[in-house]
């Protein structure tokens, strides 16, 4: 699937955002897109795809670690077990779906807990412990596993077979997937600290895991496939119920406006919150999803608008401020409007 291209220099600030960003973060390149009323308007590469000296150039075929934006690829497939009766509702407990979890820790918690980050749960030297009551945000990694066993358990695949057959295959994806071995497009990520907990390899390639790499093209697709509510050039991809399930705002009622609103694993922008991801400047309705390796991709209904930031750094110094970054990343979009 290709887009016209319509390049010009309005997007010029965002451009100098991202490079800032990856100065910022040490990157060895990047990557930086964006799809303004169904045409590529900005499409910049720069850098190389590891610090080696003779390492490949970015290029329109890499593909950049997304390290959490996967979790949107892991929530369009549960909207659509949803959507196909496979997971009865989203109010249904966990243990329902995976009795073996049944405990008094997982008592009371959900699917929408599940994908909205208010199941309240971590771990601690690899136990699990409650650290807030049910229905409390917080972002934490416990849960996303699950969910990947339901979607399995429900729909007998895995997330990595359902993506496939959902986008990879109709819209002929060459650049998106889970990868056991490394290969020529893919970049190394940069570890700020090569002893980050957080950071692992992995040989799954059912899409249960960290290891998804995707290049900033089919990223920007990825998100001008929600855009469009499923369609692309006249042609139902996915189910427009699908996706509005997807992009919706999941989260139970909180009594903390501050706290951030998801969809299934998005982040959606009802209103502006305290803690959120979301720039204040970007409008209601839009959604959004960022990864540890500083990667990013913004929806903007509002304005026909997507935009893909890719970097290869995991993590950050801890003088940067992610949150303030990723903020100032789509306000400037705006602002570029």
């Amino acid at each position: 699937m290709v887009l016209t291209k319509k390049l010009t220099n309005q997007f010029t600030e965002l451009k100098k955002h991202v490079k800032h960003t990856a100065d910022s973060v040490v990157c060895s390149g990047g990557a930086c897109m964006v799809i303004l009323n169904d045409q590529v308007v900005l499409e910049d590469y720069f850098g190389r795809q590891s610090l080696a000296d003779q390492a490949r150039k970015v290029q329109a075929d890499t593909q950049f670690h997304v390290a959490s934006v996967r979790k949107t690829y892991i929530g369009l497939a549960a909207a659509y077990a949803v959507y196909t009766g496979s997971i009865s509702s989203i109010d249904d407990p966990v243990v329902r779906y995976l009795p073996m979890l049944s405990s008094e820790l997982t008592a009371g918690v959900t699917i929408r807990h599940l994908i909205t980050h208010t199941h309240g749960l971590t771990k601690k030297d690899n136990s699990l412990i409650r650290e807030f009551p049910v229905g409390t945000w917080a972002y934490r990694g416990v849960g996303i596993e699950w969910l990947t066993q339901i979607i399995k358990e429900t729909t007998g695949k895995t997330v990595a077979e359902l993506i496939q057959t959902l986008i990879i295959a109709p819209l002929d994806f060459k650049e998106t997937g889970w990868y056991a071995t490394k290969h020529n497009q893919l970049v190394e990520v940069i570890l700020q600290n090569p002893n980050d907990p957080s950071w692992y390899t992995s040989d799954s390639i059912d899409g249960d895991k960290m290891n998804m790499y995707v290049s900033a093209r089919e990223l920007a697709l990825f998100g001008y496939l929600h855009l469009n509510q499923g369609v692309i050039n006249g042609k139902t991809i996915v189910p427009k119920e699908v996706i509005e399930l997807a992009v919706s705002v999941q989260s139970p009622n909180f009594e903390d406006r501050n706290s951030p609103q998801n969809g299934f694993l998005w982040f959606v922008k009802e209103h502006q919150a305290l803690k959120t991801e979301i720039g204040s400047q970007v409008p209601a309705g839009s959604y959004q999803i960022l990864g540890y390796t500083n990667t990013a991709l913004l929806v903007v209904p509002e304005h026909n608008l997507v935009a893909v930031r890719m970097l290869n750094s995991f993590g950050s110094p801890p003088e940067y401020d992610y949150l303030e970054d990723i903020r100032s990343f789509g306000d400037t979009l705006i602002r570029c409007l």
